[in-house]
């Protein structure tokens, strides 16, 4: 595509041609999980149809198919990433690609008193994998604070580092503020202190462009199902020098060199970390979802987003009673609010029967709303078919919950 023809995006995503509660679909829950192209869907279809087998191990042609399949999806992710294949581990999603960290890496190099810096915004799965590590090896976490109006300034994660700070672990973006984080001005702070460095990337990757290197992160992580691929697969991305260091996270089958009763030693990364039978249809898949994605091309997609949004973020805020929740300059991919007429729980239900999908609640980032005296908000979140029409459809069912509530 030359130019970004969102009309011709969105007729490749048979969900967001469906209606519900017989009105056109708006999806504008794409942070919690994008809607998948036929392509994807194809793949998924012909490789459980088709070319289904277990991998690595077996001789036969089905086999040899699918690792070939499998392993092409890795290639593809590490040079969608700009790295190499051996440093992407596939995981179940970004929950247990922190998970492994946490106690793979850590476990192995905490000590008492040592200190993990996270912040306020992140989402649970980047603070309880921390506090469970850091409960059992005597660790602290500290949490950096955030402004929601602001963009990120490193220089906040800079003051809180000390000689016991071991890992910086943060998010790329916000998933409800929408904050963009100077992820390369923090891996080089956290570099410069011998510090590791963990991005939860889950709301980056999907709206721009991710190069590894550049960023000179050491582990950045993601969910397949955000980025239009499937559940049940994700992605680790880990230095090899670390990776190498790392014990295994699980054991099992695939994961070994050689099995004794009495001992067993481990296979090489990436393979160490993923035991058992993998993810294989879900993997190719993600691969698929890549290859759509650089076939439109990431930059006019991130472009195209952030247009979105900043429509969006103004549009809503320009409506009496509603508060918009994040309006840092470099913001994405979200647009959060309250309205003081309605609980959250209630607008989504509303705004529902109007067609229209949001997520509503604390987002599973509940330390932020403590912080901001928040129960919950509204989140209205985009993607690569998303349109500022779809936001006019919102903030007319936002004027209908008005009324219900005579405000």
């Amino acid at each position: 595509m030359n130019n970004y023809d969102v009309n011709k995006i969105k007729e490749q995503f048979p969900a967001l041609n469906r209606q519900v509660w017989d009105k056109p679909l708006v999806y504008l829950d794409s942070a919690a999980s994008m809607q998948k192209p036929q392509q994807v869907l194809e793949s998924i279809n012909k490789n459980y149809s088709f070319n289904y087998s277990n991998v690595h191990r077996g001789l036969h042609k089905l086999s040899e198919e699918a690792t070939a399949n499998y392993e092409g999806a890795r290639l593809k992710i590490s040079n969608f990433m700009n790295c190499n294949p051996q440093e992407i581990v596939f995981t179940s999603g970004a929950t247990a690609a922190i998970n492994l960290i946490a106690y793979s890496w850590g476990t192995k190099n905490l000590m008492p008193d040592d200190e993990i810096i996270i912040t306020i915004a992140e989402h649970h799965a980047n603070i309880v994998p921390w506090q469970l590590v850091a409960e059992q090896r005597g660790a602290k976490i500290i949490a950096a604070k955030v402004d929601p109006d602001q963009d990120f300034d490193s220089k906040i994660i800079k003051d809180l580092i000390t000689s016991k700070t071991k890992i910086i672990a943060f998010p790329h973006v916000s998933n409800v503020l929408g904050t963009t984080f100077p992820v390369k001005e923090i891996c080089d702070i956290a570099k410069k202190n011998g510090v590791i460095s963990v991005v939860d990337g889950c709301q980056g990757i999907i709206h721009e462009k991710v190069d590894v290197q550049d960023l000179g992160c050491d582990f950045y992580c993601f969910s397949g199902h955000k980025l239009y691929g499937p559940t049940g697969i994700g992605v680790l991305f880990g230095k090899y020098n670390l990776l190498e260091e790392m014990p295994p996270f699980l054991g099992g089958g695939d994961m070994i060199d050689v099995v004794k009763i009495e001992k067993s030693t481990y296979a090489d990364p990436p393979n160490r970390f993923e035991a058992g039978t993998p993810p294989i249809v879900q993997a190719i898949a993600l691969g698929e979802a890549i290859d759509w994605i650089t076939n439109i091309g990431i930059d006019k997609i991130s472009v195209h987003e952030k247009n979105v949004i900043s429509y969006g973020t103004a549009l809503l805020d320009s409506i009496s009673g509603v508060n918009v929740f994040g309006k840092s300059p470099n913001k994405t991919g979200v647009v959060s609010f309250t309205m003081d007429c309605a609980h959250s729980h209630d607008i989504a239900t509303i705004i529902d029967r109007e067609g229209i999908a949001v997520r509503a609640g604390h987002h599973c980032a509940q330390p932020l709303m403590d912080y901001f005296n928040l129960v919950s908000t509204t989140r209205a979140s985009v993607g690569a078919y998303s349109t500022n029409e779809d936001f006019d459809k919102l903030a007319e069912a936002l004027v209908k919950v008005k009324k219900i509530f005579g405000a």
